[in-house]
């Protein structure tokens, strides 16, 4: 069929459904093909207020299925609010054509939709883009492009380079990102009732996850012959080109967001180039990858003010930027952070907080701090001439990250006291705080260590003590040895050897209360958030067995390990 008589058919079911189903005020059109640049049609759906007059749009790209209720009922409430509202499926997924290939064709394909809906009859020529996770890479590839229609943005839980954080996290597989492979699996997004992830994701070598299930996923194992940073990660990067960006754009994420970093990284470069750019502004909830699901996030409670407007929030957006209405959004603090712990939303004027103290908390035994029955101490005090801490990393029994067996949410606020009973894990922890404290932004790890492997994992996670002895997650991160150099070259490390390496917790933002503490886990194993590292020094992901690795972590005089956290003093009275 040609394009012009797809998108004759596709004009023609738009009339059908004028004021269908008891919507007098709004147009419905479905299935309507959008043409790329290279002869290939896109499938949306477009609802829009019933008149004459021309309206701003806001365009969502996704690759989850467009015709759904959530989508609806989307479209009604904001045509009813003066907004046309378009859901496209991304090239592959869906009704649209083509194949699908994550990254691949977002640029150019955001770009030729924008243009699409800022060209239509009914459209002001204004197009505002919205939509969390993928939904936010279909914005921000294309954003450098700087489209004449793209006026403003709205990006939410979005990940950064797909090398840095999702599939793969500095060269370490993110064993969920095989969940995502096979949730995008075809044109239809799958399910998995009766499939047994945990089971699957234990199946070694890692590489044969899709056959595990029963499937084939080439794209998986794409990603997993790519475990370095290689030409084909630069290909199907967007942050350094995104420094070009000219749009508006409202960044929205989660402290439990594990794409977090992406949201703050994003923010952060845009927010420091000249005034000529677009205003930026940042928004980060008690909220996991799911932004503003609820109040409770697993065990924790933030508290009534955990749920915000959100909605009313991104129309008071998109009115600024799409419609011209002057409502002082751009005149207020462009951050505006939850405060977990206290409970309460604060806004600040830049990110990370200018007035933030960065300090070091040192890592500090008796060479016991095995697990937390043992000596381990988070002390400002640095060490002088403490033993190190010993412990054996065994990949067929590796140290748990507790969370669900998909990709949907990576870990949470979960108590690790009973993990802590296990001696193949150290812990270090302040003294009983005797007044309040908040940590409030970038969070690393300096550590030095040695393992008996050519190659092994380190792990850190910064947990909250509290004063019933639940321990509480606050984040974590990895480093692969192999990658401690170069994400680009690979290099080995001397067995025995004592390596310096920093570990990127990304952030966190909390109040510690009198009587709580702050602790400190270290180990060579997050499983199953990270795939396991088998000690050997083979092709990652490729092989069955593994080996134990004798681990040995130091904190002297001379190798001082210790955590930098970000404290936030109050704000001086004016």
């Amino acid at each position: 069929m040609t394009i012009a008589r797809r998108l004759a058919i596709a004009t023609l079911s738009a009339f059908a459904l004028t004021g269908a189903g008891g919507e007098p005020g709004l147009i419905r059109e479905y299935n309507v093909s959008v043409p790329m640049r290279d002869g290939t049609l896109l499938s949306a759906n477009v609802v829009r207020p019933n008149t004459a007059d021309r309206v701003p749009v806001v365009l969502i790209r996704t690759p989850y299925g467009r015709n759904t209720e959530r989508y609806a009922a989307m479209g009604k409430w904001w045509a009813e609010r003066g907004y046309a509202f378009v859901v496209q499926d991304v090239r592959g997924r869906g009704d649209s054509d083509g194949n699908f290939q994550p990254f691949v064709h977002e640029a150019d394909d955001g770009f030729d939709t924008q243009s699409w809906a800022g060209g239509r009859p009914w459209s002001t020529g204004k197009v505002g883009t919205a939509g969390g996770s993928y939904l936010g890479w279909t914005q921000l590839y294309p954003a450098s492009l700087n489209n004449p229609h793209l006026a403003a943005m709205i990006p939410a839980v979005t990940a950064p380079d797909p090398h840095r954080n999702f599939p793969l996290q500095f060269g370490v597989p993110m064993v969920a990102a095989a969940h995502w492979a096979a949730l995008v699996d075809g044109r239809q997004r799958q399910t998995f009732e009766n499939v047994d992830l945990a089971a699957a994701y234990h199946h070694l070598p890692l590489a044969d996850f899709d056959r595990a299930i029963g499937r084939n996923l080439p794209l998986w194992r794409e990603w997993l012959e790519h475990p370095s940073y290689d030409g084909y990660w630069r290909a199907r990067g967007y942050q350094s080109a995104l420094l070009n960006a000219r749009a508006p754009a409202m960044h929205v994420s989660g402290w439990y967001d594990d794409v977090l970093v992406g949201t703050l990284e994003n923010f952060t470069a845009l927010s420091r180039r000249n005034s000529s750019f677009g205003f930026q502004k940042l928004v980060i909830g008690p909220w996991g990858h799911k932004v503003n699901a609820g109040r409770k996030l697993g065990e924790i409670d933030f508290g009534p003010d955990a749920v915000i407007d959100y909605e009313n929030l991104q129309k008071r957006w998109f009115d600024r930027w799409l419609k011209g209405i002057d409502n002082g959004i751009e005149r207020e603090p462009p951050v505006r952070l939850f405060v977990m712990g206290s409970n309460v939303w604060r806004d600040e004027w830049e990110w990370p907080i200018a007035r933030t103290v960065y300090t070091k908390y040192f890592l500090r035994s008796g060479g016991r701090a095995n697990g937390s029955a043992g000596d381990g101490l988070l002390s400002l005090k640095p060490p002088a001439g403490d033993p190190p801490d010993r412990f054996r990393y065994d990949p067929a029994n590796p140290v748990p990250l507790i969370t669900a067996p998909d990709a949907t949410q990576v870990g949470g606020p979960d108590d690790y006291a009973e993990v802590q009973k296990r001696g193949d894990l150290l812990v270090y922890t302040t003294p009983v705080l005797t007044a309040p404290v908040e940590v409030c932004g970038p969070v690393k790890v300096r550590l030095f260590a040695s393992t008996s492997a050519r190659d092994t994992d380190w792990t850190a996670q910064l947990q909250l003590v509290r004063t019933d002895g639940y321990v509480q997650r606050l984040n974590d991160g990895i480093v692969r040895a192999r990658y401690h150099h170069s994400l680009e070259r690979p290099e080995f490390v001397k067995p025995g050897a004592v390596v310096p390496y920093d570990i990127d917790l990304w952030a966190t933002c909390i109040a510690v209360k009198r009587g709580e503490r702050l602790r400190v886990q270290i180990a060579s194993s997050a499983y199953p958030k990270f795939d396991r590292n088998l000690n050997t020094g083979g092709a990652i992901a490729r092989e069955a067995r593994g080996i134990v690795a004798d681990q040995t972590v130091f904190h002297d005089a001379r190798r001082a390990s210790y955590i930098l956290l970000p404290i936030v003093p109050a704000r001086a009275a004016r």
